[in-house]
């Protein structure tokens, strides 16, 4: 690997390549705080792809392309003259140690546990008037509950285990089967987002990511389901014309796959 002064280079490289894209590229030149932002929010899915595929030589390119998006963020703050690269790593190397009192102070914690609680009472005293104010309302909605269950255990509000977990998770299925039979849309639709919501938060108390858990079913469904309109296509078969027992006999060869 490369040594530290290795590293420091490479970053400085990218720096001044940036500062030379800035004054001479007529794409780089246009781009703005705003016209980056879907971009940014386009390579960190990238990265989210490449992390679930566990292909490290991915995950490297599009951490380069993430550190691009940091770096031109923090040019067009130097040109605005309110911050730089500089502004940015001190930030958030004062607010790593301000947060770490048990590395940089004198706190003592004896799990992982009390440094998450620790942490969100900081984060009261910086100023957050909810433990849940810091979770962005842009999150997609299974990312978002999980990340509200985890900041409500960071201060204690949770249950005691898993079986009380689940116990809820089947009565919230009992509650969404009852107005199904009601058959009242409204209140289905609030039972079932409890439903999910349940079934995140035992999925946290298994320690298992729901969202790279539906993503991988995701991407196996996909796998097995393109493998399906192959072989049928082989066969001279159209997917619209077959019947679901015609299907199935595809799908059963793709799962053994």
């Amino acid at each position: 690997m490369n040594s530290r002064e290795e590293q420091l280079a490479a970053f400085d490289r990218l720096l001044d390549i940036m500062d030379e894209l800035r004054e001479k590229c007529p794409w780089d030149k246009k781009q703005t705080l705003e016209s980056l932002r879907n971009l940014t929010i386009e390579e960190v899915y990238e990265l989210g792809d490449s992390i679930i595929e566990n292909d490290l030589n991915e995950i490297k390119k599009e951490l380069g392309d993430v550190l691009l998006h940091i770096v031109f963020y923090s040019k067009i703050g130097s040109e605005k003259k309110a911050f730089d690269i500089a502004d940015v790593a001190n930030a958030i190397s004062d607010k790593l140690i301000y947060r770490h009192p048990h590395i940089y102070g004198d706190v003592v914690v004896e799990s992982d546990q009390e440094v998450l609680q620790n942490w969100e009472k900081l984060k009261l005293k910086e100023g957050n008037e909810s433990v849940l104010g810091g979770v962005p309302k842009s999150l997609p909605a299974m990312v978002k509950a999980n990340r509200i269950q985890e900041k409500a255990k960071g201060v204690g509000f949770d249950w005691d285990n898993a079986d009380q977990v689940w116990e809820k998770v089947q009565e919230e299925i009992s509650e969404f089967q009852e107005e199904v039979k009601a058959d009242n849309h409204e209140l289905m639709e609030a039972e079932f987002g409890d439903v999910l919501f349940s079934l995140i938060n035992y999925a946290r108390f298994v320690n298992i990511n729901p969202e790279n858990a539906l993503e991988k079913t995701n991407v196996k469904f996909i796998k097995r389901f393109q493998f399906l309109e192959q072989q049928a296509k082989l066969d001279g078969k159209k997917l619209e014309e077959m019947s679901l027992e015609e299907m199935d006999v595809y799908w059963n060869k793709a799962k053994l796959l």
